[in-house]
């Protein structure tokens, strides 16, 4: 690099005293040896010592035509000259004007403190009307103080920076318009001393006065358009313009952004009206009502993301097993917008069909994931499938990346269920496994997607704890905590996901309504006295719960025809459980054979196979599953008649 008097100069970056002669108003001296400055309009430019002035040649005689020196034209506008560079060319107010009345935007140019106006153009005119000059903008231009427009232009006075108001709407004839006014600091050229007039003539206006230019620059507007105010006489005016003081005013550009305004305005209700049919889609694939089981009470409540945030595809379900028995699902699929809500409404469709089956919850997931591979190989979705048994007072659950189960024991202890989990639904290859939960009466257990615990500035593992402190002191109904949970968790309309909640309790009971008042079970060893066992030992149960005379027969028969089956079609060990609920009363058989027994249409000389359509014939609903420690499970169900006004 090479450092000189004036500056530093890089390699490959030459040096242009062309044009900083141009933009610079204050010549710099030349170098010893090199070409002298161009001299301001009318004035012959003064050569270094022993350097003849420029444009002679060495001789000594003038160049030119005749030997004569070319004159300055017209409008301060110079001609370079040779060998020398040239000047800025300077406009007078007239061409100030003619330029400003050209641009189709309104401009307004005030002055002063109290901003008089000094010139509007067409295009403002157009817009709000023509504009006396000489009053202060507070009279003339109103609309400006509507618009709450003149402390800005304080400011801009003041402070000589740009000020910017984006996007104001302005009442129209026909309709309102948009304009986004940007404030331009700008000095006044002063007018020079008037020449008297003659009697009864008015008097002559400075060519120059009114004509705006920015200091130094000398710029009418942001665009970079550059006026010079130079007047016509050349140095003398310049000269004087320096004697005088110049004044500070304002140059006011209105943008017309009407059609960005309604083209964003359209954007805006097209997206709303996409985010509607998404968020319709959503709830529509999620039920609208819970099955509320006998042994639980569960609510829900799904908080859709805000209004920047797409739909995405969470979604939960109660799913009634029989024989007491319930699934719990909620689910999150990756994506947003429509198509993961699709997807989300598929996988819950086949959750609802393979809960029919009453398979484990890791065999679930397992035909969950193959399913969301063929549904589309790219979308991946976490789950969660628990079954509450409350013969067991258990959750069995699986989990396929999902959110833990958190649980609330009745001494108000809070745990959370960490395994096992395996990778999401759509990932393929893994084997899921089931763990295992106590849940007894009195507990209440949360299952949530990870838009409630999950923040972007914040670990995981610190909303799981939050979770926790809010459960641990909530013994109210599950609406009422799935509220409290939301409100913990700082949930709003405004969250940038949506949120998912489902929350189980278990009831405690009364002392007397527990035990034998609930339930009871006989072990059957084989032989033909199993069935006449049977049937003594369901009647007189069934008599100790005072049920009506139709369904305690309907509950023995039942109970033959179970343990019937049993004999001929199952091995031992075999037992017979009978269950009441508030709704219900279950017969359940239980033996060590896997097989399970089918509906069939017998014929007429069959001497077998209609014990299941006798029961199909007679219960609710019935039921058959494998165990997990092996064996099978027959059930029936059967509705007790509630007493008028329950």
């Amino acid at each position: 690099m090479n450092l000189t008097r004036w500056g530093l100069r890089l390699p490959g970056r030459q040096r242009r005293p062309a044009a900083r002669a141009a933009t610079d108003p204050t010549p710099v001296p030349a170098a010893r040896g090199a070409a002298a400055p161009a001299s301001p309009v009318g004035e012959t430019p003064v050569p270094p010592t022993g350097t003849p002035p420029t444009g002679t040649p060495a001789g000594g005689t003038p160049a030119g035509e005749n030997g004569n020196r070319p004159a300055a034209p017209a409008n301060g506008t110079t001609v370079p000259l040779v060998n020398g560079p040239a000047t800025a060319p300077g406009l007078d107010t007239e061409t100030v004007h003619e330029l400003l009345g050209r641009v189709p935007a309104p401009v307004a140019v005030v002055q002063g403190p109290e901003h008089r106006v000094t010139y509007v153009n067409e295009a403002y005119a157009e817009v709000f009307g023509a504009r006396p000059t000489g009053a202060p903008a507070r009279e003339a231009l109103t609309e400006l103080v509507d618009l709450g427009l003149l402390p800005l232009m304080d400011q801009v006075r003041n402070s000589g920076t740009p000020r910017t108001l984006k996007t104001r709407r302005v009442p129209g004839p026909g309709r309102d318009g948009f304009y986004t006014f940007t404030c331009t600091p700008v000095e006044m050229a002063p007018a020079p001393p008037l020449a008297a007039a003659p009697a009864g003539e008015p008097p002559a206006v400075p060519p120059n006065a009114g004509v705006p230019t920015t200091p130094g620059a000398r710029t009418a507007t942001r665009a970079g358009t550059r006026l010079s105010a130079r007047g016509r006489s050349g140095r003398g005016r310049a000269g004087a313009s320096r004697s005088r003081p110049r004044s500070a005013g304002v140059l006011v550009f209105a943008a017309d952004v009407t059609d960005q305004v309604v083209s964003a305005e359209r954007l805006r209700e097209s997206e709303s009206r996409q985010r509607a049919a998404a968020v319709t889609l959503q709830r529509s694939l999620l039920p609208r009502e819970l099955e509320q089981p006998d042994d639980l009470r569960v609510a829900a409540v799904y908080q859709p993301g805000g209004t920047d945030a797409a739909v995405g595809g969470d979604w939960y379900d109660v799913i009634t097993l029989g024989a007491g028995r319930t699934a719990l699902v909620i689910g999150d699929v990756m994506g947003r917008g429509v198509r993961a809500a699709a997807v989300m409404g598929q996988l819950r469709t086949a959750v609802r069909a393979y809960a029919r089956l009453d398979l484990p919850p890791h065999e679930v997931l397992q035909f969950l994931d193959e399913l969301a591979s063929e549904i589309d190989p790219q979308q991946i979705a976490t789950c969660l499938y628990a079954v509450h048994d409350p013969h067991e007072d258990t959750i069995v659950y699986a989990s396929a990346g999902h959110i833990p189960i958190v649980v609330r024991r009745p001494d108000g202890r809070v745990e959370r269920a960490e395994e096992p989990t395996g990778p999401p639904l759509g990932t393929g290859g893994w084997l899921h496994t089931s763990g295992t939960l106590s849940f007894p009466p009195g507990s209440t257990a949360v299952l949530c997607t990870d838009g409630l615990v999950e923040r972007r500035d914040a670990d995981i593992e610190d909303g799981l704890n939050t979770l926790e402190d809010a459960l641990a002191g909530a013994v109210d109904s599950p609406r009422v905590v799935c509220d409290r949970m939301l409100r913990a968790m700082g949930i709003t309309e405004h969250h940038d996901d949506d949120v998912a909640v489902l929350v189980l309790t278990r009831p405690e009971r009364p002392p007397q309504e527990s035990g034998l008042a609930r339930g009871a079970v006989l072990d059957l060893h084989g032989g033909t006295e199993a069935a006449a066992r049977a049937r003594a030992f369901a009647d007189g149960v069934l008599a100790s719960w005072r049920f009506p005379d139709e369904l305690r027969e309907a509950g023995v028969l039942a109970a033959s025809e179970l343990v019937a089956n049993s004999l001929v079609h199952g091995r031992a060990p075999m037992r017979l459980r009978l269950r009441r609920t508030d709704r219900r009363l279950i017969v359940e058989v239980t033996d060590g054979d896997e097989h399970l027994p089918r509906l069939r249409r017998a014929r007429e000389a069959d001497e077998h196979g209609r014990g299941i359509s006798v029961i199909a014939s007679l219960a609710a609903d019935w039921g058959a599953r494998r165990l997990p420690e092996g064996g099978k499970s027959v059930w029936a169900e059967f509705v007790i008649e509630q007493p008028p006004g329950d």
